[in-house]
């Protein structure tokens, strides 16, 4: 008898290619699929069009999010990196949180999530995450609170293998995958 594949879905609140926030969220992905057996990740585009009920009431929900809320429901976990945007999470996070929200049966619930942030700030994106927090917990996910994963001063953050200079960045993702493990079962 095969082991049965888990899937972990990132998904990044940037859309810049190269942003903090991808570095670290690739970083932990690979970082659990190396300790992981069997299990696979991918990354979500949030790549959305802006909500809006008129798009929804004239055309219906869009196929991009029928297809996010499609990878969320078939993961086994969820990995989210925000940035911080005027002390907040990214428009294009909530803008994923608000159209998948239309999606019934509600694809979040019950699934285990991980939050990531990087900033250029001393608090590593903390209030991005204090708020991606409250607009998750509608959905009823199992969230890790502790330990926070925070990356300050991101731009000066990451070696040249886009790898966290702080071990104790790398400890806490280590902890939080620690706390992953019973539901990859």
């Amino acid at each position: 008898m095969s082991k049965k594949t888990m899937k972990i879905l990132g998904m990044c609140g940037s859309l810049r290619s190269d942003s903090h926030n991808s570095k670290l969220l690739k970083f932990s992905l690979e970082r659990l699929s190396s300790r992981v057996k069997h299990c696979e990740h991918f990354i979500a585009n949030l790549n959305l069009p802006l909500f809006n009920e008129d798009i929804e009431n004239s055309k219906g929900i869009p196929p991009k999010v029928y297809k996010l809320a499609k990878n969320i429901k078939d993961s086994h976990a969820i990995f989210i990196s925000t940035p911080e945007y005027n002390k907040n999470l990214s428009g294009v996070l909530k803008n994923a949180l608000d159209w998948t929200s239309r999606v019934k049966p509600q694809p979040w619930k019950g699934k285990p999530i991980i939050m990531l942030s990087a900033a250029s700030g001393q608090s590593g994106g903390e209030r991005a995450q204090y708020s991606l927090r409250q607009c998750l917990i509608p959905f009823d996910p199992v969230l890790f609170f502790a330990p926070e994963i925070t990356v300050p001063d991101a731009s000066n953050a990451f070696d040249e293998d886009n790898a966290p200079k702080s071990k104790i960045i790398i400890e806490k993702i280590d902890r939080q995958l620690s706390n992953l493990k019973p539901y990859l079962i």
